[in-house]
């Protein structure tokens, strides 16, 4: 078992503070085992509630009835299979003397985050659980990191095949009965396809006009599907950035695939040498690069922007921290060099730092403001003083 340390000190944190925390998070990425460790050495009364567990589901039939004599901590898994119990924490958290707190489990469907915002406003926490990060597995296992990604299933499997395998079974299962659970309406083989061709356009901007025309839907629909997937942390939009320049700026999202390993299943790329050879694997060690670098710096996605102009300048990834634009090239090169795009960048956005982001774990500058950094080095000792 590979501890998660980080997220579990923040965890306990937030049950400090809020009388209902949520831990939301795709699939299959680890909430439940984090939920156990949590609970594992508190002393007061901890209650356990799975609602993917029949006998459970039928304790709280009437959830009132079952909850409002509970002290200590109350842990409910899968909540997002029974969003109506959102009014009823508000009930229990604002007792007098109230001695329970919850730690509520689920996927961030939209009734979920819809739910308990209505609800529940200033009484509850959520804390997104990604994937295994290289930080938690060690820069050893970059390579093996990016290839089977983050899910703690895929990641720990025995060989590279076992791992391919269980991606393949995750999108099947995830289309057939994850997403119809979380209120998406969509067949099966349609989703299927539409998801592969998000694969494609992974680190690429978003056009829904063409997928559209593949599968014989309208662009709201396509829209609609595209949000389904964004909503359940499984696909990430990363938004452009607007400056106020003369140039004609991109207004269009970039779309990635919010795991490398499935990314990679859904290509078919089951293995390290068909990978280095594919024709997205520039693309993909961006993504899983950029998830990394966001990581270091403790910055949410919706913080993360990418900018681009008509006229072909581009940056991969914009981040404003402490007061400073700090920009971000990735490049799966050994030997990254200024480009006339980052020398745009630089003008245009008055960066005051753009890192370039390789496959190595070395740094060298590589102009004014300018340094080329290898990730490993980044993930181990930072991005170095600002």
């Amino acid at each position: 078992m590979i501890p998660r340390n980080e997220h579990e000190t923040a965890l306990r944190g937030l049950l400090q503070q809020f009388p209902v925390v949520g831990i939301v998070g795709a699939r299959q990425v680890g909430k439940t085992t984090l939920a156990r460790r949590l609970v594992s050495d508190r002393k007061s009364p901890v209650h356990f509630f799975d609602l993917e567990d029949p006998t459970h589901e039928a304790a709280l039939a009437d959830p009132k009835l079952a909850l409002e004599s509970l002290r200590g901590l109350v842990v409910i898994d899968e909540v997002q299979r029974r969003p109506g119990l959102f009014p009823l924490l508000r009930v229990l958290v604002d007792r007098p003397g109230n001695a329970a707190r919850f730690l509520v489990l689920g996927s961030a469907s939209p009734d979920l985050l819809r739910q308990s915002s209505e609800t529940l406003a200033g009484r509850i926490a959520y804390y997104e659980l990604p994937p295994f990060r290289m930080d938690e597995v060690g820069e050893n296992m970059a390579e093996r990191l990016w290839l089977r990604g983050g899910f703690p299933n895929s990641f720990l499997a025995a060989d590279d095949t076992q791992s391919f395998v269980w991606r393949t079974a995750f999108v099947r299962t995830f289309l057939e009965r994850d997403l119809p659970q979380l209120g998406f309406s969509v067949p099966a083989e349609t989703m299927r396809r539409f998801w592969t061709m998000l694969a494609h356009y992974h680190g690429n901007r978003w056009n829904s006009a063409e997928p559209g025309r593949a599968l014989g839907a309208t662009s709201p629909t396509i829209s609609a599907w595209l949000d389904m997937l964004v909503d359940a942390l499984i696909v990430r939009k990363l938004p452009p950035w607007y400056e106020n320049l003369k140039k004609r700026q991109v207004k269009a999202p970039k779309i990635y695939i919010g795991d490398t390993g499935l990314l990679h299943a859904l290509l078919g790329i089951d293995a390290k040498e068909i990978l280095m050879g594919h024709p997205k694997s520039g693309a993909s060690w961006e993504g899983f690069a950029m998830q990394e670098i966001a990581r270091i710096l403790g910055v949410a996605w919706d913080q993360c922007y990418y900018w681009a102009t008509h006229q072909g300048a581009e940056l991969d990834l914009l981040i404003m921290k402490n007061g400073q634009r700090i920009g971000f090239e990735f490049k799966r090169t050994s030997a990254p060099a200024m480009t006339r795009s980052m020398h745009s960048a630089l003008d245009d956005l008055k960066l005051d730092r753009l890192f370039v982001i390789f496959p190595g774990d070395t740094r060298f500058p590589l102009h004014e403001r300018v340094e080329a950094t290898g990730l490993s080095l980044a993930c181990a000792e930072g991005l170095g003083p600002s």
